[in-house]
């Protein structure tokens, strides 16, 4: 056995899976580079098609970690916009780390189906945005209930995105504050659920070391996006990933 086998065998995949794994990631990549959204919307669902749906959620950490850590970091995020959002930060972190153990207690069948729900609702919000008028005066109340839906979603599949991209849209919050103020919300639901799925022995070192290893094929995936970007209609893109998304929640009820 060559070194390089060896090493694939170690990380717990063949070299089929590991090719797989890198068009997926270079799939989620272009979404996310053509959309700026989607990187987990992609990923754990395809990738839950072809392992364990706990071991999907846990491939994809350290992308989701490291992207929304530099974006956060790259539009110079304020503490002011955190504490308007403290509400929503922290109902996110507590209904994650309450359904987390839970989810890790369903059978991965049960786990599957729940995901697909997930990304079928995640679709829905997608396709047919919410237009919501929230009253100055009762933010923080809505950001709290924002964060518990959120966080019984993201514990579910980690999918915690469509509900906070419809609730800080309809702020109409400046493009730099909206990228910076998700992206923390993003760790705040991201660090939880890695965490406690660690705690529980579902993140090893090599779901670690996997997960770094598809950095590589994200970033090109990203780097195309930003150049399809402005060379397709993004309403037809929309339509084929929403439309792709579907077929794969369907793929999820009915795999055995």
């Amino acid at each position: 056995m060559s070194a390089s086998l060896a090493d694939l065998s170690l990380l717990g995949v063949s070299a089929t899976m590991l090719a797989l794994g890198a068009l997926i990631f270079i799939a989620g990549g272009i979404v996310k580079g053509m959309l700026g959204i989607g990187l987990p919307l992609v990923l754990v669902p395809l990738l839950s098609l072809g392992m364990p749906a706990t071991r999907a959620i846990a491939t994809v950490a350290v992308p989701v970690l490291l992207s929304n850590g530099w974006q956060a970091y790259d539009t110079g995020f304020s503490w002011a916009g955190v504490r308007r959002f403290l509400p929503l930060i922290a109902t996110l972190l507590i209904a994650t780390l309450i359904t987390v153990p839970m989810t890790l207690a369903m059978s991965e069948g049960a786990l599957r189906t729940s995901m697909a729900v997930v990304l079928l609702i995640a679709v829905t919000l997608i396709a047919l945005p919410l237009h919501l008028t929230v009253p100055p005066a009762q933010e923080r109340w809505w950001s709290a209930g924002v964060g518990v839906l959120s966080g019984l979603m993201g514990g579910v599949s980690s999918l915690t995105g469509p509900i906070i991209i419809s609730y800080l849209v309809s702020l109409r919050l400046p493009r730099d504050v909206f990228v910076g103020t998700i992206s923390v919300i993003y760790l705040a639901g991201a660090i939880p659920l890695y965490g406690s799925m660690a705690a529980h022995g579902r993140i090893t070192l090599h779901d670690v070391a996997l997960s770094a290893l598809a950095l590589l094929p994200m970033a090109l995936g990203l780097r195309w996006g930003k150049w399809l970007r402005g060379k397709l209609s993004e309403m037809l893109f929309r339509r084929v990933l929403l439309g792709f998304l579907v077929l794969v929640a369907f793929s999820l009820i009915f795999k055995r």
